[in-house]
Order: structure tokens, then sequence, then C-alpha cells
């Protein structure tokens, strides 16, 4: 197969370069600050003809695979970018597709070093430990499989209750002015230590485990110019939330976020990281934030002080913008956005999308007005975005307020807080943090992603049914039914000092820094604003042995995958294009509003599934809305007259196409593919037969991914006119293509040829322009079938 034979060419290729690792690692290695700079100088003094640069080109171009091969400086927004990454970090649900695709290689151990981090299968429902020891119950098979592959490959094998992926990175694995990819969205969170860290799919991790370069659009770069510093309210939480409110999810697109100014000095690397974290939210490529002091301080907090003397060193060039830069930002910023700490007011993002910003001080009158309910049945603290020793610390000076007023969090409101890491939580218990979330009436859960990602056994959550009702949560995404399956749970992304003040009061439109709560006794008080340690002053505790990383290397260990498994299966190639232009393609669904990878391919009670490409399948495109039957979610009509079901889900009528051998499309609207980096949103269409995907415009993670599996992405000329066409009876709708067949990266336009047929007839003919956005190299993926089919036509000539 060309998938197996690709895998296992690159192998024989770089299988010297994977010998050249040095194993799994507990913790990163100094960096090679000196290879960065030669790496930099020579693009300087070559195509880039010494030009002043930011900070995240400069680690972009440090990173350049073969600069030498370069003729001239790469376009931002059109050139693509060949680059060598220095690490890679998969999380379980997504590492098992990668590693199903890596296990073929036959290379002995990975050419980087990558970390496998087991924090989405645990489901939250009892507590910590009962949650950790039900998950491996109910998901053995995976963590064994996990854990072999770890040991054969040599890769850092982190158990179910060690931490959140990006925790546990930041913790231990992110150094300034390196490059990693991380098959999860959020990877950007170690950008608040100074590292390029982008989310991707899992095949594009497999590049870079198997030392292949691995491509990127060069991105632009906006700078977001930080100025004073943070009112006692406010946290770093809250510059994302109003920066994702000023931009939209879609704002930032294209984009390296790179922060600068006074204000940097201010923020812990941990309240950075937040800020990156959440990146993802307005569609960035990532967000990075120039090396300081307090990145100093949280690498030596951390056992990395051999890191950070080198850091030190390198703070005034290679880890910071050029001082022309810093001079005149409007001149080599692409965008700037200024924002003052000091006029920052804390607020509340939501419901059901990460942008939709409210300030604290209007949130009571918006309640009102858009009808929301105001009762908070549950507050909730932690995930990778806000679970660090500074988050806890201040929402726990909020709780024992309340606690020596004799008060809990009121009535009918549930409180639960998510440690990030093993290492947060003995932390958090050995200097009374634990204690003071207890005291008011908090669950503590695993060190896992939980409620975060749908992993929330929630009762009287279902059925969907039930009344609307108000969650507040410190996470980063909000997505309708993401958290608990209900699609009347309304989740409003906020600060954790808000969450625990929501918590108290029972209400969303409380306001600390105005309203008073009632004590035991019935007496009025405020609270006093929250004060907390960036950095625990007996340094971190190391917590249980058990949740250290595995880090062994047996090349000879074998990877158990049964042949009767629901929840594994071996890869199968994605059939090569036929290199004929497309004829005879129906229109699955014509896609209304937000589509999020989560819509694409849910998780929840599907992540069981995500090594068994088969069964997954089953949910694609559940959680979209239909356009042309009133917004009804997954529901279509079969435009095949006399195949069944005449109207059903979508997966059952794209399951009746591919029985039939009948391609489809989906046709999108904006920002197509948001949220979650996983590639299965883009595999499961491609198994159940789709060739193309037309939307008004894509999410960048979601479109590289379609490219990778050998869908045909493209983008309406006139996103504001010619998508409605297809809102009308697009059952009707016969597709085919003008421009597939010369495709090419200097000829971008595909026209749809739509014929509309009505009893065998074609009654009106429309021609749609499209373009593509692809390069010469993802063009031979999709010509292959796939990127790794592609690498096996290379390799066999």
């Amino acid at each position: 197969m060309f998938r197996q034979q690709a895998i296992r060419n690159v192998g024989r290729r770089y299988a010297t370069a994977a010998r050249s690792t040095s194993g799994p690692q507990a913790r990163a290695t100094v960096p090679n600050y000196a290879l960065f700079n030669e790496r930099l100088d020579k693009a300087r003094s070559t195509i880039l003809e010494n030009k002043p640069l930011t900070l995240a080109q400069k680690i972009l171009f440090a990173h350049l695979h073969d600069v030498s091969s370069m003729t001239s400086a790469p376009v931002a927004g059109e050139s693509y970018l060949k680059l060598s990454p220095d690490r890679v970090a998969m999380q379980d649900a997504s590492a098992q597709m990668a590693i199903l695709q890596f296990m073929l290689s036959g290379m002995p151990q990975t050419a980087v070093p990558t970390s496998i981090h087991c924090d989405h299968l645990v489901e939250a429902y009892e507590g910590a430990d009962a949650d950790v020891a039900r998950s491996w119950q109910t998901s053995s098979e995976i963590y064994e499989f996990l854990q072999a592959a770890s040991q054969k490959y040599g890769i850092a094998f982190w158990r179910p209750g060690s931490g959140i992926i990006h925790q546990l990175v930041l913790e231990n694995y992110a150094a300034p002015g390196t490059l990693m990819l991380g098959t999860d969205s959020h990877t950007p969170n170690a950008g608040g230590l100074g590292m390029l860290a982008i989310g991707v799919g899992g095949a594009d991790a497999v590049d870079a485990m198997a030392a292949i370069p691995w491509e990127l659009k060069a991105p632009r770069v906006m700078g977001v110019h930080l100025r004073g510093k943070l009112s006692p309210w406010a946290s770093p939480k809250d510059v994302i939330l109003a920066l994702a409110g000023k931009l939209s999810v879609r704002g930032g697109t294209g984009f390296i976020v790179e922060y600068f100014g006074n204000g940097v000095d201010s923020l812990s690397c941990t309240g950075m990281a937040t800020i990156c974290n959440m990146g993802a939210e307005i569609g960035a490529t990532t967000s990075v934030f120039p090396y300081g002091p307090s990145m100093g301080r949280y690498l030596r907090a951390t056992q990395r002080a051999g890191i950070a003397d080198a850091a030190d060193s390198q703070r005034a060039s290679y880890l910071s913008a050029d001082a022309q830069v810093a001079a005149d930002p409007a001149k080599y910023y692409d965008e700037v956005i200024e924002i003052d700490l000091a006029a920052l007011e804390p607020g509340y993002n939501g419901p059901f999308t990460p942008d939709l910003h409210t300030p604290r001080s209007k949130m009571a009158e918006t309640v009102e007005r858009e009808g929301w309910s105001d009762k908070v049945s549950a507050a909730l603290i932690g995930s990778c975005t806000n679970s660090s020793y500074q988050d806890l610390s201040r929402a726990a000076s909020l709780a024992r307020q309340a606690s020596a007023r004799g008060l809990r969090v009121a009535e009918g409101t549930e409180f639960l807080v998510s440690p990030g890491s093993e290492q947060i939580r003995a932390t958090m218990e050995r200097d009374g943090i634990q204690s003071a979330f207890e005291a008011i009436g908090a669950t503590i859960l695993a060190n896992a992603c939980g409620p975060c990602i749908g992993q929330w056994n929630r009762d009287g959550a279902r059925p969907p049914s039930r009344e609307h009702n108000s969650i507040v949560s410190s996470f980063n995404r909000n997505f309708r039914a993401r958290n608990d399956g209900n699609p009347n749970t309304l989740n409003f992304l906020a600060s954790p000092d808000m969450v625990l003040a929501a918590a108290l009061s029972g209400r969303l439109s409380f306001n600390p820094a105005t309203d008073a709560l009632r004590d035991s006794d019935g007496n009025e008080f405020r609270l006093e604003p929250p004060v907390g340690s960036e950095l625990p002053a007996d340094g971190y505790a190391a917590g249980r042995a058990e949740y250290k990383p595995l880090l062994e290397h047996r090349s000879e260990q074998e990877i158990p995958i049964s042949v009767t498994s629901t929840r594994l299966q071996p890869l199968a190639a994605f059939a090569p294009w036929d290199g004929r232009e497309f004829a005879d393609t129906r229109v699955l669904v014509t896609v209304q509003g937000k589509c999020t990878t989560d819509h694409i391919s849910a998780a929840g009670k599907w992540l069981k599934y995500k090594g068994h490409l088969e069964n997954l399948a089953r949910n694609t495109l559940i959680g979209a809305a239909n356009a042309a039957m009133d917004g009804a979610v997954n529901k279509v009509r079969n435009a095949v007259a006399g195949l069944e079901p005449a109207v059903g889900t979508i997966p059952d009528v794209a399951t009746a196409y591919k029985n039939a051998g009948v391609p489809w499309v989906v046709i999108a609207d904006y920002n197509y593919g948001e949220g979650s980096a996983r590639e299965h949103a883009a595999m499961q269409p491609r198994f159940l037969g789709c060739n193309m995907v037309v939307a008004r415009s894509f999410a960048r993670i979601h479109e590289t991914n379609l490219k990778k599996q050998g869908v045909l992405p493209l983008v309406f000329a006139r996103p504001d006119e010619d998508y409605f066409l297809f809102t009308k009876d697009p059952h009707e709708l016969v597709i085919r293509t003008e421009g597939v067949a010369e495709i090419s990266e200097t000829e971008p336009v595909v026209t749809l040829v739509v014929d509309r047929v009505r009893d065998g007839a074609t009654v009106e003919t429309h021609r749609i322009e499209c373009r593509h956005t692809m390069s010469a190299d993802q063009i031979g993926w999709f010509k292959a079938g796939s990127a790794l089919n592609l690498i096996a036509s290379q390799q066999s000539k």
C-alpha cells in the first residue's frame, strides 16, 4: 500500500537521524543556541538581506530546513517554509492515529524528542483517583498500545493522572527559542516560555518524528503592545479574552501573535502561557512572548537552571525582536494592537463561542437583555489554560475569605477544580490551596482535561431537552454541547478569580468589585481582590512517583493491536487521484454558521474510537447545521434517487454515497474547522468519499489537515454571494470541476460547474469560481491521494 510503503521508505532514509537522538527525556536539554544563531545568520546574510526581524521571524528562520536552497525571502501569506522542528508532543486521543502511521516506518526511534501525555481519556465523575482508576478500566487497551509504542520508539510516556499535556510541556519541555509541534490546538501554551509551539494534525507530527521537513505557509506577524500593569481584579486571562473579543475567532488566522512592550515584564511566565494558550481561539498560527526575567525564574523553579542560564545570554539577541522593531513596531509588524493593561477590566466570553466578550461591569445588564440564565449551575477551575500555581493560589485567597465568613459555594452550584499536573496538585495540597477549596465545597478532579474537552459525566446534564443552564469556567473553549453534551448549557469563559466569585454568589451577574455577599450570619461583605504567588515559596512538590514519565527504549517491544478491537485499527491507504476533473459530485451538506472540529468529529463518548477510523467515521459532521433544512442538525436529504436513506443523518447518507461510489462535497461557512487540531475531522470525510470541501474560509490547521489527507480545500472567490446557491435544495445540484486536471501552485483558480437537475433534466447551470492555496508539495499530496502516498511515490523512483 502507498501509505505503508511511504513510511517504510522514510524509515530507511532517516534511520541514521533517528539513531542520533538520545532517547526519551524527562526534561528538555539546553537548546543549541549556537546552531540557531548560525542558521539565522546565514538566512540574514542571504535571502533576508540583513533586514530587522521580529522574535517570531528569528525562531522560524533559525529552523529553516535548508536555507541554501532558497533564492529569495519568503513572502508572508504566500510562500511556504520548510522547517525542522526540535520536538513533538502528543496527547492520547490524537497520538493513536499518529502512532498507527509511524509504527509502519521500521525506524528504531523517533528522529526528534517526542512525548505522549494521557490526559484526554479520563472522565470526570467521582473525583481524582477514582476517575483515573476507572480510565484504566475503560481505556486500558489504548494506554497499553501507547505505552508499548513509546517504549519501542523511545518516546516519553506520561500516564493518565500525570497531568495535562500543555502544563507538562511547560514544566518540563518548553525552552525559549525552540520550535515544537503538538497534536493539539492549544500547543501554543508553550509560547509563554518563549517557545514557538504550533498545533498540528497527526500526519504533520509524523513528518517531524521521521525527520521530514515540515511545511508551513509563511505567517504574518501581529504585534500586541502591552503597556502598564494589570489592576488587582484583572488577570492574564482577561488579556486574551479581551483580544478575542476584539479580533473574533478568525481575526488571527495566518498570523503569529507576538507580544511586546513594558507590560510584558509585569506578567508571570504561567500568565503569559495562559495568553498564548487561547491564541488558538483567534485562529492564530501560534503566539509567543520574548524571553524575560519571569521565564528565567520559572525555568529555575522547575529544575531547568541550565536552560535559564543559556537563555539569559541570548535575551538581547536571539530571544527578542531586533532593536529596530522595538523602536518602530508599525514598520515591522504586519499589524499592531495596543492594550493598556491598567485599563483592562475582567470579563466573560460566551456563550457558545470564545470571542463574545462582555466586560464584568456590563454583565448584569447583558444577562438580563439576552435572557441568559443568571443562576450558575457549575463553576469549574482548571484546564490547560488556567491551572498554574499562580492561578490556583489567587483563587484560593478568595476561597479563604469566604470560608472565614462561614460561606460555601452557592446552593445548587457545583464547584470543580482540575489541577494541571501532579506537580501542581501535590504543591497545592502541601500549601493548603486544596483544603481552602474543599472548605467551601470543591471536588478535586484528576490531573487531566476532564470537562474542558467533554469528559464530564455530569449528573442531570442530559437529556438535551433540559432547560438552559449557565456554567462558568476558566477553560479556553465553549462550543455548544462541548462540555457536558447538553446543547442548552451556556459556558462562559473567565479567569479563575471570576469563576470563584461566581461560585460563591451563584450568579452570572455578580460583580465582586462592586457587589456584596452575605456571610453565615447574614451580614454583607465584599471580597478583597485576589492575591497569589507567581511561584511556590518552598518550591514545587514532586508529587507521587507513579506519575513520573516512563523513559524506556526497548526496540524489541511488541505493540498490541487485536484483530477484533473496536478501538484500534491499522490504516489503509487512500486511493490516489485519477488525474481527471471531478464529475457527478453531490452536495452532502451545506453547513450553516459555526462548524468546528467538534462539530465535524465529536469528542466526548467518541474519544474511545480515535484509533479506529471506520468506527469513528460514524460521527462525521453530526454537529453540523444544515442551511438547506432550516438549520437542522445532523439531518440531510439524499441526492441520489432510490438510495436509502432518503432523509437521514449525515454519516448515514455519506456512508450510502460511499457504498454506491458517489463522490460528495461539503459546502461550508466562514472559518470552517476552527477549534482543535484533530486530523480525524479530515480523515473521516476522506474515508467516506469526500473529494472537496468548499468554504467561505478555513481555519488554518483544518485546511492543512484536509490537504494532508488528499481532500481538495477550495474557497469561494465571492463568498458573500456564491455560498447561497448551495443553501436552496442542494440535493438537486450536480457538480463537475474545471481546473483540477491542470491544478498548479501558480494557477489557483478552480471553477465549479453546478447543474441543477430536476426529474432528470438540467434546469439551470452556474459557474462558481473558487481558489486553492496549495503549494507545489501540497498539490503532490493531493495527486498522490495523501501526503504519505506522495512520499512513497517519490521514494520508489
